[in-house]
């Protein structure tokens, strides 16, 4: 019987010919400066996504050499390769658009070159779920490591992390509250080192994610960009991969409909990003695993948002790790939690939250019985404005908008937004076409707004509406009045 092919063997180019494939390649390989020794034995690809475009990915090439040193030191042979890298302020017309083709290419060069393990290393927002769903789709053992927050600035004794920050100030600059000097010395503040935005975004809402998944080593989601830990992780991730050769431990096993849910509850106590819901459907309908609204909403009224981070609280994600990181979220949610799925080492999550467990700041990750909010920090809603369904981030929003009622001032798309939304006269009834267009609620006494998807709707006129949310702002139903 013909033991399955590995390392430099596998995947041959076809030339009709094994044989000379095999040898030709062997040849291309020693050309490298690479000892026969070392093409002989396993090997474990390491998809990096380093860019000029990709602030988030600066200390990449340092991510990338760590891993190498674990799977060296593990006895198997790295090959970095390069995949498409999204920049999330870098490109047009927004990086969601690409996420699709990242993971096609993630997916492709996983199963078209010779490697026996992978190991995902990305971070901006939409690089790790197309990672994700590549690997997912490829099939081959695969770990996921992340690049891994920014830390804070400074301006004036107040603390500055991208990008919630960058929205206040903005705002305090169109309201003239802080002059052009000031907001280009914020400009340079904001964001002051390597890594992902430093707030509870999609970046840190994904890593998060994936540990909670089981895709990545424990206790690395949250780990600075800048600490020594955060290679220290990389290298362990490194000999991690090679330890998945041998158990032949795949995302399939990993990614299941109970690790799925577990994700999701970790995502209602980080009171994570709306659109990590997008990516999460996307990285389980790889595997054919399906989550339904009503699912989704029993799981959100059920679980209590235990984090304190921007944007729905005050931390940031270096407080989170400083506070005890997933480890000491885990632990809270444990009754909740399905604590027979595995991670990437094959342990089962009880097993690990059996662990002992280091000290807490209760500052930033409350007790089970002492949340930051009763409910889970999304819900989805249905309703007239939103017939397929829409993805409402409730811990950001104070009771007072759970349910009001007022006209909807609508926009016919973003540019219409900006150009507008500071019209003084913006409130005053008027009539106007509207075609498929943006819903923005006003609330005229504080000059807040408020956000509702409204995607494909018509109408001639602006009009009244009213959202009513259900008990305690529970899946709620939006329809007009007017």
């Amino acid at each position: 019987m013909t033991s399955e092919p590995h390392g430099l063997n596998r995947a041959l180019t076809n030339y009709g010919d094994k044989d000379f494939a095999g040898f030709l390649r062997r040849s291309f390989a020693r050309s490298m400066g690479i000892s026969r020794d070392l093409l002989n034995k396993p090997i474990v690809g390491i998809a990096m996504t380093p860019s000029g475009f990709n602030n988030c990915h600066r200390y990449m090439p340092d991510l990338v050499e760590a891993v190498s040193r674990g799977v060296l030191a593990a006895g198997a042979l790295p090959r970095p390769f390069p995949t498409v890298s999204l920049g999330e302020v870098f490109l047009n017309p927004t990086s969601m658009m690409y996420r699709n083709l990242m993971a096609m290419d993630t997916e492709e060069m996983i199963g078209a070159q010779p490697m026996d393990a992978v190991v995902l290393t990305g971070g901006c927002d939409k690089t790790v779920p197309a990672q994700l769903m590549g690997a997912a789709s490829a099939g081959l053992p695969a770990i996921q490591v992340v690049t891994g927050p920014m830390s804070t600035g400074r301006h004036k004794g107040q603390r500055l992390g991208a990008c919630t920050d960058c929205r206040g100030f903005r705002a305090k600059y169109r309201a003239g509250s802080v002059d052009s000097e000031e907001i280009n010395t914020v400009e340079g503040r904001l964001s002051v080192t390597a890594g992902t935005c430093a707030v509870m975004g999609t970046a840190s809402t994904m890593a998060c994610i994936a540990e909670a998944l089981g895709m990545s080593l424990p206790g690395t989601a949250a780990i600075p960009a800048v600490h020594s830990d955060r290679l220290v992780a990389a290298e362990e991730t490194g000999k991690a991969a090679v330890r998945l050769i041998e158990t032949k431990i795949t995302p399939r096993d990993v990614i299941t409909q109970k690790s799925v849910e577990n994700a999701v509850r970790v995502l209602m106590a980080i009171s994570g990003s709306t659109n990590a819901i997008v990516h999460l459907t996307a990285i389980a309908g790889r595997l054919g695993i399906r989550i339904p609204y009503e699912r989704f909403n029993q799981i959100s009224d059920e679980t209590p948002v235990l984090v304190d981070l921007k944007p729905v609280g005050e931390g940031y994600m270096e407080d989170f790790h400083a506070a005890g990181g997933m480890g000491a979220l885990l632990r809270e949610l444990r009754p909740l939690l399905h604590l027979d799925t595995i991670d990437i080492e094959g342990r089962t999550l009880a097993e690990r939250l059996d662990e002992p467990v280091g000290w807490i700041d209760r500052k930033v990750i409350r007790a089970f019985d002492d949340p930051v909010s009763p409910l889970g920090g999304l819900v989805t809603l249905t309703g007239s404005l939103a017939p397929d369904g829409a993805i409402f981030k409730r811990a950001a929003a104070t009771p007072s908008l759970f349910e009001s009622e007022g006209r909807a001032v609508v926009f016919t798309g973003l540019e219409d937004l900006s150009r507008r939304i500071d019209d003084p006269d913006l409130g005053k009834r008027r009539s106007r076409p509207i075609r498929k267009g943006l819903a923005w609620g006003l609330q005229s006494v504080d000059q807040r707004v408020c956000k509702s998807l409204a995607g494909g709707m018509e109408a001639a006129t602006t009009e009244n509406y009213e959202v009513r949310p259900n008990d305690q702002g529970r899946s709620s139903s939006i329809r007009d009045c007017g």
